[in-house]
């Protein structure tokens, strides 16, 4: 074998390798389009009926809100905190309040992605949520803070109508799950 053979079989197979890679990517972002067109579908079949609609036959959550940034940027709740359930958008704690109602209602979300947008808010800014129900409830936005999960847990209160969106801190970190939290709590107006 040459070495003209040899550069000619290298240089196949790192293409080869190269379209593998840009194929994968291509294939996860669709996935991620198709995923976020399903959520969408899934809401408004859910505003319809007023029961809960599964995106795709096998998911294990569904949509539970309609959250709008003061930007106009929509994204769209799932019931569950889950990592699973996360990588296709925000979810809703199960364990805090329903949207509209007394309590917290407690959202987290990727800061990397579906969260990135609380880099950007700003006390007074109004936040929007929308209920399965249809029913839409605003927020204005009256505290944002840093805090270390380790020493202060998050705790959830029972009396007045809250909004409170949770993120990993930093943004833009390389590091993901660290034990810093972004924080932002907005009242019902």
């Amino acid at each position: 074998m040459n070495v003209r053979t040899l550069r000619f079989g290298l240089v196949i197979a790192l293409l080869a390798t190269a379209a593998l890679f840009a194929g994968q990517a291509t294939w996860l972002q669709a996935k991620a389009t198709l995923a976020q067109w399903l959520i969408a579908s899934a809401w408004q079949q859910t505003l319809i009926d007023r029961t809960p609609q599964r995106p795709w036959p096998w998911a294990d959550t569904w949509p539970v809100a309609r959250l709008q940034a003061p930007s106009g940027e929509v994204h769209y709740v799932l019931d569950s905190v889950s990592g699973e359930a996360l990588a296709f958008g925000p979810g809703h704690l199960p364990a805090s309040a329903a949207p509209g109602q007394p309590g917290t209602t407690l959202i987290a979300g990727h800061q990397d992605s579906h969260f990135a947008f609380l880099a950007t808010l700003q006390g007074g800014d109004e936040i929007r949520l929308q209920a399965m129900d249809g029913r839409e409830f605003a927020y204005r936005v009256a505290d944002i803070r840093v805090v270390d999960s380790r020493q202060q847990p998050l705790s959830l209160q029972f009396e007045l109508a809250e909004l409170r969106l949770v993120t990993c801190y930093p943004f833009n970190s390389l590091q993901s799950g660290g034990p810093l939290r972004y924080v932002v709590s907005a009242w019902q107006i």
